[in-house]
């Protein structure tokens, strides 16, 4: 039998062309009705890769293509609900309209993204983000 282990899960960082995050208001607990990025649980048989831009489709209508490893981040206290290990990925979209879905209560592109609070460990997530995009 497998060991108990964290749940596996994904968040995904979106730039659009004027540096502005694409960010969703929480419907339900944790962190009900914060600012979060895009993301949730891997489903069972699909990559990390895929579970992200299905929930980015899910929850804000938005498509991506190229996805770019940001890092792996499993801090047994990062989601209050249990322990959870999630690999976060960055994602460049020129322009689109994002429309809240699934468990989005509000889905929207951010401006000001570096004064929020966000939810989980969201914050240290979206800094390594704008490390991975200074190097490209």
């Amino acid at each position: 039998p497998f060991p108990e282990t964290p749940a596996l899960t994904t968040d995904c960082v979106v730039f659009d062309a004027q540096c502005r995050v694409l960010l969703i208001r929480r419907k339900n607990p944790p962190f009900e009705g914060q600012y979060a990025l895009p993301g949730g649980f891997v489903d069972g048989g699909e990559t990390v890769k895929e579970a992200c831009r299905r929930e980015l489709k899910e929850e804000t209508g938005v498509d991506a293509n190229a996805l770019i490893l940001v890092g792996v981040y499993s801090d047994p206290k990062r989601d209050p609900r249990g322990h959870t290990c999630s690999v976060a990925f960055l994602a460049r979209i020129e322009h689109a309209k994002p429309m809240a879905g699934d468990d989005a209560a509000a889905a929207e592109w951010v401006a000001d993204w570096r004064s929020i609070t966000l939810a989980f460990d969201h914050e240290p997530v979206v800094a390594g983000a704008v490390r991975a995009l200074a190097s490209m």
